[in-house]
């Protein structure tokens, strides 16, 4: 009897363990799953506070600080919550910064051509087979790859002949390797994970050096987008049908520089960078727009060919010697035509190049296209990679964007770098802007209670209102 009775104990402290032990496991499991959606509503709070700061940033633009949503967005990259945190970074030029990416820190691939082949690891057959995948035809360059090429090679898929919608596409294209577009950057996050900086302990492998090699990914992209917003929040103002009333309203230059905008916009292929290095006297009156026409008066008698050091001069930049006065209060000097006294346009000095450039257009706006790089953000891997700038002017230039703390409000400020002249700058200037449309958010949540993490990587287009999600996923 004392046998069954220390048998049935036995049974029934053995279920009781068998019990608990399942209680607890699913107690963990509870647990971990509740710290799991914790993490993941922190790293959606992350997201919902920059897309606000976004949006209201877009509705109360500051046309005098290029960078005050910048500095709200890093300022707004962490918070506490009541149950977990959120954390927004990263990682460009070699640090890590605060706050989301600026797409517009990087090179749109949609916009570049010639400049490809600067790209380290990028050979000329690789280029081709990027210019085949974009353009609009089945015709293969020489070097290229257009359907056929795909199909014998057992692929599902063939060139999209149009832009690129994202930059992992780029990886479909004949000769393209991940290792040269993501590096040590897997996932493409844009920030440092366990696994990408622990050598060779798990892939990918990496130097284990606390940095992060982003490959191609840290210097294209194919997100940023253009908008016909200015930065006044008003849409730019299409010169080649605006009044001279309404030109006048938007950027503050007189009457006469008005009608010699006008004229000029009109001329075919007009583009309004060319106001950077040549006098709106010589545009307006069908001179030659080329870097060459500004040499004499913009480098100060070192042409336009000259040394990348030659500092551009404060005459150059207003008109010089075009003959014309500098300065909004001036009419310029008097011609006569016909026998009838006229006055000149006045050229326009660097704050009004830089109003008009910032508000006025010269095409019609109908849909978003590849947007253009942020001066105020790019970095300087993209000026000396992608654009095979000297490195003495790029550090120029980061210096005096740096040393504002506004940033560069209008691409007029670039004239007064040295060495800026007019046959580096006006190419260089028809890939710029002051402004920055389409961000992408890594925000990285965490739970209070056991530490579970959840991350979302979000590029939003703040363009609009409300602002649009061009891409969500969660690594």
């Amino acid at each position: 009897m004392l046998v069954i009775v220390l048998w049935a104990v036995s049974i029934g402290a053995a279920i009781v363990a068998g019990v608990q032990i399942s209680s607890f496991r699913q107690a963990v499991l509870g647990s971990d799953a509740i710290a799991r959606v914790q993490a993941r509503w922190a790293a959606r709070a992350g997201v919902e506070t920059m897309i606000a700061i976004m949006e209201y940033h877009t509705d109360n633009p500051d046309p005098e600080d290029a960078l005050a949503m910048i500095r709200d967005l890093e300022d707004n990259s962490y918070a506490e919550l009541e149950t977990g945190s959120f954390d927004i970074r990263h990682f460009l030029d070699g640090r890590e910064w605060a706050g989301p990416l600026d797409e517009h820190s990087k090179a749109n691939i949609n916009l570049l051509s010639g400049e490809l082949m600067n790209i380290r690891a990028m050979t000329p057959d690789v280029v081709g087979a990027i210019t085949d995948w974009r353009d609009s035809n089945e015709d293969a360059g020489m070097l290229g790859a257009e359907k056929s090429h795909y199909q014998n090679r057992g692929k599902s898929y063939e060139p999209r002949n149009a832009n690129f919608r994202s930059f992992a596409e780029l990886e479909l294209v004949a000769g393209v390797w991940p290792e040269y577009t993501r590096g040590e950057d897997w996932n493409l996050d844009g920030r440092i994970n366990s696994n990408e900086d622990d050598g060779d302990q798990t892939w990918p492998d990496d130097k284990a050096d606390g940095l992060l090699d982003m490959g191609w990914s840290g210097i294209l992209t194919a997100l940023s987008r253009s908008s016909a917003m200015a930065p006044s929040g008003l849409p730019r103002l299409n010169l080649t049908t605006a009044t001279a009333e309404e030109v006048i309203e938007r950027t503050g230059i007189t009457a006469p520089q008005a009608s010699a905008l006008l004229a000029y916009a009109k001329t075919p292929n007009a583009k309004l960078e060319q106001l950077l290095t040549v006098p709106l006297s010589t545009l307006s009156s069908g001179g030659s727009s080329g870097a060459g026409a500004a040499g004499g008066s913009g480098t100060g008698g070192s042409g336009t060919g000259g040394s990348s050091t030659g500092r551009t001069g404060s005459k150059g930049s207003t008109g010089g010697t075009s003959g014309g006065t500098t300065g909004r209060s001036s009419g310029g000097r008097s011609t006569s035509t016909g026998g009838v006294s006229q006055a000149a346009p006045g050229d326009l000095d660097s704050a009004a190049k830089g109003r008009v450039l910032n508000e006025c257009t010269t095409t019609e706006f109908k849909r978003p296209g590849p947007g253009k790089i942020n001066v105020n953000t790019v970095s300087g891997e993209v000026l000396r990679e992608v654009f095979d700038l000297n490195p003495k002017l790029v550090d120029s230039l980061l210096a005096r964007r740096d040393a504002k703390p506004s940033g560069l409000t209008s691409l007029s400020a670039v004239l007064d770098i040295p060495g800026f002249t007019p046959t580096i700058l006006l190419p260089l200037a028809k890939q710029l802007d002051v402004q920055s449309f389409v961000f992408t958010i890594s925000s990285r949540g965490r739970s209070t209670t056991v530490g579970g993490e959840s991350e979302m990587v979000v590029t939003v287009d703040r363009s609009t209102l409300p602002a649009q999600i061009l891409m969500y996923r969660e690594p």
